[in-house]
Order: C-alpha cells, then structure tokens, then sequence
C-alpha cells in the first residue's frame, strides 16, 4: 500500500521515498508519494524521480495498477533506467501542472453548484475542463451564471476536506453529484472536499486551499450529448 501524500498536503511538491516494487512494464512503486494517480476525471501527475547518484528518471504519470486504489504506479518515459526494490530516491511533481490541474478541478466544483443537475462524466486540464450534466434545456441566464461563479471565486472560500465512514456516506446520497462515479467505498472511509458553505461532496483529487486562488472564470460552449445530456466547458479567462 501507497502513502498517499497529496491526499492531507496537496501543495507538497518532493518527498523521499522507498522503492517497494518495479512492475513487468517497468512501473516504479513507492511507499509514500506526492503523484496523484488518474481518476475522477483528473490526469496522473508527471514530474520526476531523483536517484541517489544524481540521476533522475522522467515520469509521464501516475495510474492505479489494474484499478487498485491502494496503490499508484508512477510511469517513466519509455527507455529509462530503472531503480531497484530497497531504493531510496526523491520523487517531485511537476509542480505548475499540479497547480493548474488543482485551480481547474476546483473551478469544477463552483460549476456544479452553479448548474444544479447530475453530473454524468468530466474532464480536468491545466487550463479547462469540462462537465456533462443531465440538463434537458441550456438556461438562457448564461451571463448571470458566470457572474455567479466568478463571485464565488472572489468570495475567498476556504477549501477543507474531512473524512466520514463508509455508512455515514452511504447514509447521504444527496452528497453525490456524478450518476456514473460513485465515491471510492469499502476501504472505511470517504473523503470529502468542502467549499466554505457552498458546496460539499465525496472527492478524491486535488484542491487549491481558498477560491481566490482559481483567478476569473469564463463559461465556454454548451454541446448536446444526447437526449438530456449537456457538455459544459470551462476556461480560466486570463
């Protein structure tokens, strides 16, 4: 099992770590790590794995191992010289594409409070992302909803996350917003993120601490993608 560090310290950028295992496809596996692995519509982080002999390793991102949320595999551009089990090395995120990835991933979370519908899929980039909501009809009040969003962004919210158990979880489904990704249970307990007293849900991924930090926010296109299903996208606008 993996020590997920960004889980209590999102803004850690390097940490030492131990080698516990090198997979077959030549993925390193750590006993602590500051890489979040890909889930929940947010990319694996990329960055770098210092050696002891001043070598590093470049890695191109972070996954869980055939769906194993324990753990997290960090993968390494093709080609690289591998380290060895018992190994101590350094391992450091690519910390302006976190950063990026958090401020959007936030921003995401403002959307869903700002269209109050089931969110049936998403996607997290450095500089938009988007969300599929379950909306019959675009709301003609697209201007009044940026307005919304980018005062939530000035309110200066603090960001926190808790954890509740299992059954208090499955006790409050009025949490969970997305249809289709249902909040990682069985493990005993549930992370969730709270935006001051705006919003609150089961989440895994990476936060920026307050609201402010997301900057100005811009509602791009508004796709259809099915009978009932609209694709909302999301920019930073400077």
């Amino acid at each position: 099992m993996t020590q997920f560090l960004f889980r209590d310290d999102s803004y850690l950028q390097a940490t030492p770590a131990s080698v516990t295992a090198v997979t077959p496809e030549g993925g390193i596996l750590l006993d602590r790590t500051p890489f979040y692995a890909a889930s929940g519509g947010q990319p694996g982080d990329s960055g770098r794995i210092e050696r002891s002999d001043g070598s590093s390793i470049v890695i191109v991102s972070a996954i869980h191992p055939d769906g194993d949320k324990t753990a997290i595999v960090h993968v390494p551009i093709e080609g690289s010289a591998l380290p060895v089990v018992g190994e101590t090395v350094t391992a450091s995120i690519d910390w302006a594409r976190r950063y990026g990835l958090m401020r959007m991933h936030t921003a995401l979370h403002l959307l869903s409070v700002v269209f109050p519908f089931p969110v049936t899929g998403g996607s997290i980039g450095e500089d938009k992302g988007r969300l599929d909501f379950d909306m019959p009809d675009v709301p003609e009040n697209l201007g009044e909803l940026e307005a919304d969003l980018n005062v939530m962004v000035r309110d200066a919210h603090a960001i926190t996350t808790e954890w509740i158990s299992d059954a208090e979880m499955a006790a409050q489904p009025e949490l969970i917003k997305t249809m289709k990704v249902k909040p990682p249970m069985g493990q005993g307990r549930v992370r969730l993120v709270r935006i001051g007293d705006i919003d609150l849900q089961p989440c895994g991924g990476t936060h920026v601490r307050n609201t402010s930090e997301i900057g100005a926010l811009h509602i791009g296109k508004i796709e259809k993608k099915g009978k009932q299903n609209r694709r909302v996208s999301l920019f930073f606008a400077n």
